[in-house]
């Protein structure tokens, strides 16, 4: 089925870690994808170490898509694809149950990944004995909210930020 954590609050990767750690307790094979993130957050470490779990992350982003100038947005999004493709490739072979893609939505929204691919996710999501694809971020397409089986979404009420308060490790990332 397909899974998506969306909306402008704090939440949505630690509840789709949260479902990768409950399918690897199961005996699950899960893959991990990250987009937009240039920061390992303290989840990726300890996935990493979990037997039947596979993490794939772009490591070279270190600005915010704003940021960018039109050659990082090419790369990010030749990133962004290539990742994208090793995640299908894992869940196509059936060496996965579940895939998660982090930030997917954020990543769509600002064309820094190809839709085409992600509509194969969602595809190949449905049915009795699909395998499970969560997807996070914010802004999901309709294409998407159509398809989904569950849609949960986080709403910012409040948030040290709002304060001045920047990011803390340990608990945002």
């Amino acid at each position: 089925m397909l899974h998506i954590y969306c909306g402008d609050g704090k939440g949505k990767t630690s509840a789709a870690a949260g479902l990768a750690v409950r399918a690897l307790g199961s005996g699950w094979r899960v893959c991990l994808a990250q987009f937009l993130k240039g920061r390992e957050s303290g989840e990726i470490e300890l996935l990493r170490t979990l037997p039947g779990m596979t993490v794939l992350r772009e490591h070279n982003l270190d600005k915010f898509t704003f940021q960018m100038d039109q050659a990082e947005r090419a790369a990010a999004l030749k990133a962004h694809n290539e990742t994208l493709s090793q995640a299908l490739e894992l869940l196509e072979q059936g060496r996965v149950e579940l895939v998660v893609l982090d930030e997917i939505l954020g990543a769509l929204s600002t064309e820094l990944a190809d839709p085409v691919l992600v509509k194969r996710f969602a595809a190949l999501s449905a049915g009795r004995r699909a395998p499970e694809v969560a997807l996070t971020g914010r802004n999901p397409p309709d294409f998407l909210l159509e398809a989904a089986d569950y849609i949960t979404e986080m709403n910012c009420r409040r948030h040290p930020y709002q304060k001045g308060i920047v990011a803390r490790k340990g608990v945002e990332f």
